[in-house]
């Protein structure tokens, strides 16, 4: 079971939209897909039509050990979630003296099985639900939009990253780098993909998601790029993305 946590602490990078539909595309390649909305913002949730009610229990609930993983699940065609909710955004507070409370979600996590992929959305920031995602999983895609100051704000992303690897999980890499909202029209666009690609060598993912319209309208009807235009840019990018992951799986 591959555990990847998608990351930026800056918001509007399509790091929602890269966790949604590469949860998609995969699904789509017959791998069976949990996805966990780690973000208080719940767009994940409300991206796929889960808007929380009081019938279920979110990851809030599971955090604070109202519930389990596993009573949390929701089915969604063919991808399971766990939703979000804003209560998650007062967890940091109500955990603060919770002990072991930077291990809740990896101690969640090892309860449920029968999933290739478990992907996390997790919040613009590197708080508590941040250190949550990265003690659970042993992969972390950084998720770059293609516009200036891009790489900005990274080094302390990584230097947490590396903080989680010595103290709470060894096994932390960041694996991945996933450039978005890509216009191949700007040459500035073209400029910080290079600068990524310096930075980050082979880490970067060689597709690159376009800017593309598709994507933007998606969410507003509650479907992933397949379900809304399985013909677009934004289909065929990610589509293109999920086998270049589970291809570098296979080649390691």
């Amino acid at each position: 079971m591959k555990r990847i946590a998608f990351i930026n602490q800056k918001g509007g990078v399509g790091k929602t939209t890269s966790v949604v539909n590469v949860g998609a595309a995969l699904s789509l390649q017959g791998y069976k897909v949990l996805m966990i909305d780690m973000d208080p913002q719940a767009n994940l949730t409300y991206s796929l039509r889960m808007a929380p009610t009081r019938v279920y229990p979110t990851i809030y609930q599971v955090m604070k050990g109202q519930a389990s993983i596993q009573e949390a699940i929701i089915k969604h065609e063919n991808i399971d979630i766990i939703p979000s909710s804003i209560e998650l955004s007062g967890a940091e507070m109500e955990l603060v003296n919770e002990p072991g409370r930077e291990m809740l979600l990896r101690r969640a996590i090892n309860g449920i099985s029968g999933y290739d992929y478990v992907l996390i959305d997790c919040p613009p920031n590197l708080g508590l639900l941040t250190l949550n995602a990265f003690t659970a999983v042993k992969e972390v895609f950084i998720v770059l939009q293609s516009e200036y100051l891009a790489l900005h704000g990274l080094s302390k992303l990584l230097d947490v990253v590396k903080v989680v690897k010595e103290r709470l999980n060894n096994e932390i890499e960041v694996t991945g780098v996933i450039c978005t909202l890509f216009d191949k029209r700007k040459n500035l666009n073209k400029e910080v993909v290079g600068h990524i690609k310096e930075h980050f060598g082979s880490k970067v993912f060689k597709t690159i998601i376009r800017d593309n319209v598709a994507l933007a309208e998606a969410p507003s009807f509650h479907k992933t790029i397949f379900e809304y235009d399985e013909d677009s840019y934004g289909a065929e990018d990610y589509m293109s993305l999920s086998k270049e992951i589970t291809n570098g799986y296979l080649n390691h």
